[in-house]
């Protein structure tokens, strides 16, 4: 046994070991906690059991519950961001949860009415919502900073493939809705997310400060991916920059097309498939089902995984005017597409697979702008776009379509040209954007 003395000196540890040993964990937690954040895209395959009896919710009803679900998402992600510093990223993952599963199960209890929905699913279930979100993405970047693009585009992975999974479970997998009911599918789900997501919070934790993966060099990274210079910009700085104001521009278009299209996706599919394929409403209901809860969903979770991994690659600036581009043409066919099944599929797989694009290439370009150490704040910031596209981008169509009752398919024709124009402006922006060394404001 050794003695120690006064004199004995103690080597110093230099070697920072993170409490995570394998950083494939924070991923497999990341997807897990956002496959049930997801369910707000599931929104579309509770709107038509609404627009019924015992609801009697008009379009625009439904589409305002889903606005509001998306402008609470977004604007908590801000308080989120600067709550994450304090309490950490664990505790305000299950924090999130359990908020996100109280919306949901308190929809059940309060029962019918459209205020009890708004309030229940809208405003509460998508705070909780927006207070998980950012935490994925955040310790991810830290996680992987060799890897920003293809690690933003897994961690909100999930998000997409969420869809799918809440939408056949409440349709033609599980069948919930015809056997349970649309309040008591809310219950189900409600309890399942709090579970989910607490499980999924056991790896997010942020490695030690100054901890690098092995054999790690910043001066290895594809500069034409990302902006050379190593900035750490905290919100008030970020704000003073023309790349804040593009990239949140930008953003909102792209949320506008994206979601509007989820929003009403089931709604335009059944009027569309039966006036021009002459299916009845059941048959066009399962088609239009099929096309959001496969085609978009998955396309939507491959997209974020793709887009990611290519902007890796290209960049950030080719990748997100690419993306713009390609979708500008979409939403401005969709219209044409959607009365024929395999042409509505193609459509909503295509839309589904840019819009997804959105949650890699805005993540990794604000930690490429500002910094990867105050990317959960500042994307925050960013990511109050998304609110913004989301509240303008459903309620336009669902209003669109109630005025032109008359009218009928060709009344959701206005909507699809906006999404058009905005994707393409935002294609604009995406090639102006700033190159090179980033400045510090003042």
């Amino acid at each position: 046994m050794k003695t120690i003395t006064a004199g004995t000196t103690f080597p110093l540890v230099t070697e920072l070991k993170p409490a995570v040993t394998n950083r494939m964990f924070v991923v497999i937690g990341a997807v897990l906690i956002q496959l049930c954040l997801g369910v707000i895209y599931a929104w579309s395959v509770f709107t038509p059991h609404l627009k019924t009896e015992p609801f009697n919710f008009t379009s625009t009803q439904t589409q305002v519950i889903f606005s509001v679900g998306l402008a609470s998402f977004a604007i908590t992600t801000v308080l989120a961001g600067r709550w994450m510093t304090r309490i950490g990223p664990v505790i305000l993952t299950r924090t999130g949860g359990l908020v996100l599963a109280l919306g949901y199960v308190a929809a059940k209890l309060i029962g019918e009415s459209f205020s009890g929905m708004l309030l229940c699913i809208g405003l509460v279930a998508g705070a909780g919502i927006g207070l998980a979100y950012v935490v994925p993405i955040a310790v991810g970047v830290k996680w992987f900073p060799d890897k920003k693009g293809l690690v933003t585009g897994l961690a909100v992975a999930g998000f997409g493939f969420g869809a799918l999974i809440w939408i056949k479970l409440a349709g033609s997998w599980g069948g919930l809705i015809e056997r349970w009911g649309v309040l008591n599918v809310f219950f189900i789900y409600g309890v399942a997310f709090w579970f989910l997501v607490t499980l999924g919070s056991l790896w997010m934790q942020n490695p030690p400060e100054g901890w690098k993966p092995p054999g790690f060099s910043s001066a290895g990274l594809n500069t034409v991916a990302a902006a050379p210079a190593a900035i750490e910009m905290n919100s008030r700085e970020m704000l003073r920059t023309p790349q804040f104001y593009m990239l949140w521009t930008m953003f909102v278009f792209g949320a506008m097309a994206g979601l509007m299209v989820i929003g009403i996706i089931q709604l335009f599919g059944i009027e569309a498939l039966q006036a021009r394929a002459g299916m009845t409403v059941a048959q066009a209901a399962a088609t239009a089902g099929t096309a959001m809860a496969v085609f978009y969903a998955i396309s939507n979770g491959l997209g974020r995984i793709v887009w990611g991994i290519l902007s890796d690659r290209i960049g950030r600036k080719r990748a997100m005017t690419y993306m713009f581009l390609s979708q500008a043409i979409m939403m401005a066919s969709f219209y044409y597409m959607g009365g024929v099944p395999a042409l509505l599929f193609l459509g909503a797989a295509v839309i589904g697979f840019n819009f997804g694009g959105n949650f890699a290439l805005f993540p990794a370009a604000t930690a490429d702008y500002f910094g990867s150490r105050t990317v959960g704040l500042n994307y925050g910031w960013i990511f109050t776009a998304y609110g913004v596209g989301g509240i303008f981008g459903p309620i336009m169509a669902g209003i669109f379509r109630d005025l032109g009752e008359e009218h009928a398919l060709s009344a959701w024709l206005p909507a699809f040209l906006i999404g058009a124009a905005t994707c393409l402006i935002a294609a604009i922006l995406a090639s102006l954007l700033p190159g090179g060394r980033r400045q510090r404001a003042g």
